[in-house]
């Protein structure tokens, strides 16, 4: 009974439980509770930067070959593209089937919501007017080095360390290695303080589920529950449909692989936001056996670039508008709209409502269906968010045993270690196990 009280999925297990009770018998108090939730998702946010500044830089620097680099990063952007687009096309495909917005007055619902529901809304359909995708996309290239690392901008610090680890490797040797083993030694530091701050992780999902619950009440599923019920199954149906086969192909199990990431797909659920589990995916997925380089590039990469689960939740959110507003969409609007979700998708972060943004900035750039009916989806965002979070996690992971298969990166006997429940060393645990021996102790 001690141990199982000791181990982190049964108190995430029990906290999200908890949460959930609270919210509902006392929600005044749990809505009360988000400082709790926000509080642990900074700590989390806080180690991003540096572990991912360090795992690429180290991951690149490892690799040697520059083109190798090259190679790894674009076969991943590809895979990202392909999966994505078809995540949108299977949502839009079910939206269509199911109709989950057929029957649905929107004008009525927009029309009666309350002052809280419409400065909500207002605020979302004022910040996607504001959202330019240029922007966005030479937003990458930050206007120092120090802000964006203050700032916790991912795909910033992923530029600036790709640059750095490039240039670690064009440099003599003579500089580079004590360089590297410096890097080796805080990197080992960061993963230490990220086991430390997972320590308050039930802490930060009870809190987060009591506030979620809390505010929103369970009652308000019930108004949607049509949209979420289709949401959920195609979600669960790409999980274990398209990316059970695409392990399969690559002679791996899905099913093994969700068992060895279950406390990060617990954490995802309780906090709602993917970005909680970023740090741990990476070091997870070194121990299961993908090369620290390609863990290193791709799961970073695909928190911008791959996000399956926020891709999904678009398009049935928007052909559901479309339907709950009478609107028919001919085939041409349906495939300009994947064509606009293709890039407006690629805006939304791992962070709980950057979905909600995406999808007002799409409804603006369609301007067929009306910004303002994103009201009607308010009340059921926050409890669809756990899917999307949960489904984006889920197909990065996948994403990086892919890429490291594909590129002969992946360590089937740590692998087999991992499946063992062995505790399988991580590659980083070997190098650091290495280099700190004595002399005459290394291999």
């Amino acid at each position: 009974m001690k141990k199982l009280s000791s181990n982190l999925t049964f108190q995430v297990l029990t906290a999200i439980a908890l949460g959930i009770a609270v919210g509902a018998l006392f929600p005044g108090f749990g809505a009360s509770l988000k400082p709790i939730g926000d509080t642990f998702i900074n700590l989390i946010k806080m180690l991003i930067a540096p572990i991912i500044f360090l795992t690429v830089v180290l991951g690149i620097g490892g690799m040697g070959d520059m083109k190798k680099v090259g190679r790894v990063g674009g076969k991943a952007l590809l895979y990202f593209e392909i999966v994505t687009t078809l995540a949108l096309v299977i949502g839009i495909t079910a939206a269509n089937l199911t109709q989950p917005g057929a029957g649905i007055d929107a004008r009525t619902g927009v029309a009666t919501q309350t002052a809280a529901q419409a400065a909500e809304a207002s605020k979302y359909t004022a910040q996607a007017g504001e959202m330019n995708w240029v922007e966005f996309f030479t937003h990458v290239v930050p206007h120092s080095v120090v802000g964006a690392f203050a700032e916790g901008d991912v795909l910033q610090v992923l530029l600036f360390a790709v640059l750095f680890g490039v240039a670690l490797g064009r440099i003599p040797e003579s500089y580079s290695q004590p360089l590297i083993g410096t890097f080796e030694r805080l990197s080992h530091v960061m993963f230490a303080v990220l086991g430390l701050v997972m320590k308050l992780a039930p802490l930060g999902a009870f809190g987060g589920m009591a506030f979620t619950i809390g505010k929103y009440g369970i009652s308000t599923l019930l108004p949607l529950g049509k949209l979420m019920l289709v949401v959920y199954l195609t979600m669960f149906l790409f999980i274990f449909g398209v990316l059970n086969l695409i392990m399969r192909y690559y002679q791996l199990s899905l099913w093994r692989f969700l068992g060895f990431i279950k406390e990060e797909i617990l954490l995802v659920l309780g906090t709602s936001s993917s970005e909680s589990a970023l740090p741990r995916m990476i070091d997870k997925l070194e121990r299961y056996g993908c090369s620290r380089s390609v863990a290193g590039l791709v799961i970073p990469t695909g928190y911008s670039f791959n996000l399956d689960g926020t891709s999904i939740y678009l398009s049935i959110a928007t052909i559901f508008l479309a339907q709950a507003f009478g609107i028919e969409l001919s085939l041409t609007q349906e495939l300009t709209l994947i064509g606009i979700l293709m890039l407006t998708s690629k805006g939304a972060a791992g962070v709980t409502g950057s979905g909600f943004i995406v999808l007002a900035s799409t409804l603006a750039a369609t301007k067929v269906i009306p910004v303002e009916g994103v009201a009607l989806l308010l009340g059921v965002d926050r409890f669809m968010s756990e899917a999307r979070a949960i489904t984006n996690v889920i197909g990065n992971g996948v994403a990086t045993l892919v890429i490291a298969k594909s590129e002969g990166e992946f360590d089937e006997a740590r692998h087999q270690l991992a499946l063992q429940g062995a505790g399988a060393p991580a590659e980083s645990d070997l190098v650091a196990q290495h280099t700190t021996a004595p002399a005459d102790q290394r291999g």
